[in-house]
């Protein structure tokens, strides 16, 4: 695999010619066709640089017998983690990590929460600066234990707490459990939130929803049926579906309660408690353009919503590169005027 300045070459060295077929997997918007070409012994495709960074891909390859695998790139050491394994991953010279990755941090404790009110229950877990008492910012994430895990949320406050960048806060990592229903404008959901989770977490000074994807979506839809419930929205790459924008999700079961609630939202003459409201996407992300669809409604409906478009494509790494100085400011700003 190798970059130049317009174009990016894949390659996969196959030296017994084991292979019939290799092709490459990615979500940055490269177009067909993605099948690598055999010459002598390497397999390879050079395609025109996406509008993109980074890059996280596999091939997929097929032998003679027609054995199919997915596979990461033998020649590629540099490899990231998501939520259905690990991509090997190209970085381009314009793509530069969070400065406070690897930072010790502070110390830190965490504790279990399970609330009954749904029939499968409501976990989260608590994170905390060791000795944080009393009433703080609490910041409630949709899919927690992968943002912490896979996103680096948890790393990130430790950092930017222990640097005085950030105040002391907690996080509430809520567990996606079955999140194709949980997540997709359920009502049932965001009832059970408000009414049995919330007030079973410590005092907080305010509340600031965090989600990406799906989860960006429901804490949208939370805090629509709850008014009052949260202070602030961070909301990356969410998944706000409309029949027009969105016609390739139409399969997928939740699409209808989704599209309704957007429609909800698109439509509303008025809402009753806007909040700051601070919006990522991808610039290679389907998601884009209904991520703007959805700030313009927001913005006309008294929100203070702004969308930053981040070089990347729908991932946690993306998601994490945003947390500063995005989230950072948002809480910040929302902490100030409490």
């Amino acid at each position: 695999m190798a970059a130049a300045h317009e174009t990016v070459r894949f390659e996969l060295l196959d030296r017994r010619h084991r292979l019939a077929s290799v092709r490459l997997q990615q979500e940055v918007g490269v177009a067909e066709p993605l099948d690598l070409q055999r010459a002598g012994r390497m397999w390879s495709l050079e395609v025109p640089r996406p509008n993109v960074d980074r890059i996280e891909y596999l091939f997929e390859v097929s032998d003679h017998n027609g054995h199919r695998s997915t596979i990461l790139d033998p020649r590629n050491p540099l490899r990231v983690g998501g939520a259905f394994g690990d991509k090997s991953v190209l970085q381009f010279p314009e793509y530069a990590a969070p400065a406070w990755l690897g930072a010790n941090g502070l110390a830190h404790v965490e504790r279990d929460l399970e609330v009954d009110g749904m029939e499968d229950g409501l976990t989260a877990t608590i994170w905390s600066p060791a000795g944080l008492e009393g009433p703080a910012p609490l910041l409630v994430v949709h899919d927690g234990p992968e943002y912490a895990a896979l996103g680096g949320l948890t790393a990130y406050l430790a950092a930017l707490i222990d640097a005085g960048r950030l105040p002391p806060l907690r996080a509430a990592l809520l567990d996606p459990g079955d999140r194709n229903a949980w997540y997709c404008a359920n009502d049932d959901y965001a009832r059970a939130v408000c009414t049995d989770l919330l007030p079973a977490l410590d005092e907080a000074t305010v509340r600031i929803g965090v989600g990406a994807s799906l989860g960006a979506l429901a804490m949208l839809h939370l805090h629509r049926r709850c008014p009052g419930a949260l202070s602030g929205l961070f909301l990356q790459s969410g998944s706000f579906f409309t029949n027009e924008l969105d016609p390739q999700e139409a399969g997928f079961s939740g699409f209808p309660q989704i599209s309704a609630f957007v429609d909800e939202v698109s439509s509303a003459q008025a809402d009753c408690s806007p909040v700051p409201t601070v919006l990522t996407c991808g610039t290679v992300e389907e998601n884009l353009a209904n991520n703007r669809n959805m700030t313009r409604a927001l913005l006309r409906l008294e929100y203070d919503a702004e969308l930053t478009v981040v070089r990347d494509a729908h991932n946690y790494t993306a998601w994490r590169d945003a947390l500063d100085p995005h989230l950072t400011r948002l809480i910040k700003d929302v902490a100030d005027a409490a």
